[in-house]
């Protein structure tokens, strides 16, 4: 199967001040650590990231430098994470088999997880990463803030990418919310709401999103103990 990996990395980082995929982490920018280990995987056959426009020609040295192997493209990121997400299905569409849509902002993704998630796909079938919800979760009302229903925590998942669908099923997915417009925050949202299968694959390591300055410290002080590639220089 030839997969397409698409990473989303076009967010402004207003909580840290400055657009976080180029924030350092252990030496490199943080969407850096993606690209590497994305370039090491021989399943991909190609690599789009789509970025705010002023930063195309940063983010298009980058990918030469850590993936000067992988066929790659840099595009421009729409207004919503969707519409960024939607623009590099539609880059990878014609070209690949299957994709998998990742966060730029989770550098920690391990290989073992996403060749994990790339074996539950088939047509009409997608798969994300996630873990179990440790915490146990109440709804509230918006404006009350009053409790007025606690979930089982044994049947919640909190959402992790990559998330992984056949191409043309995650490519319909898209155009049919783009046509209904459907606002979700994830590719497995539009999968689902188009009548794809969608499985959970547990994730094995430590894949969180970095968020908060606290967790720019926390991803630096793991990933500083992973072994260096010539690549990251």
């Amino acid at each position: 199967m030839k997969w397409g990996a698409a990473i989303v990395a076009a967010g402004s980082g207003k909580r840290l001040g400055r657009p976080k995929q180029f924030i350092e982490i252990a030496g490199l920018p943080m969407v850096g650590w993606s690209i590497q280990t994305f370039a090491a995987m021989p399943e991909i056959a190609r690599l789009v990231i789509a970025t705010e426009p002023e930063s195309i020609d940063a983010m298009l040295a980058l990918v030469r430098r850590l993936a000067p192997s992988l066929a790659h493209a840099v595009i421009a990121g729409g207004k919503t994470r969707q519409e960024s997400a939607r623009e590099c299905v539609v880059a990878l569409a014609d070209d690949c088999d299957a994709i998998f849509v990742h966060d730029g902002a989770r550098p920690l993704i391990a290989t073992a997880d996403v060749r994990a998630g790339m074996r539950e796909v088939r047509r009409g079938r997608g798969a994300l990463l996630a873990e179990p919800v440790v915490d146990t979760i109440k709804r509230a009302d918006a404006g009350t803030l009053l409790v007025y229903e606690t979930l089982e925590r044994g049947e919640l998942w909190a959402a992790q990418t990559p998330q992984f669908a056949w191409a043309g099923d995650l490519l319909a997915a898209h155009e049919r919310a783009r046509e209904e417009r459907r606002a979700v925050t994830d590719d497995a949202a539009l999968l689902e709401y188009a009548g794809i299968e969608v499985v959970v694959v547990p994730a094995s390591g430590q894949n969180f999103k970095v968020t908060l300055a606290q967790d720019v410290a926390r991803a630096d002080a793991i990933l500083r103990r992973r072994p260096r590639t010539l690549a990251a220089g």
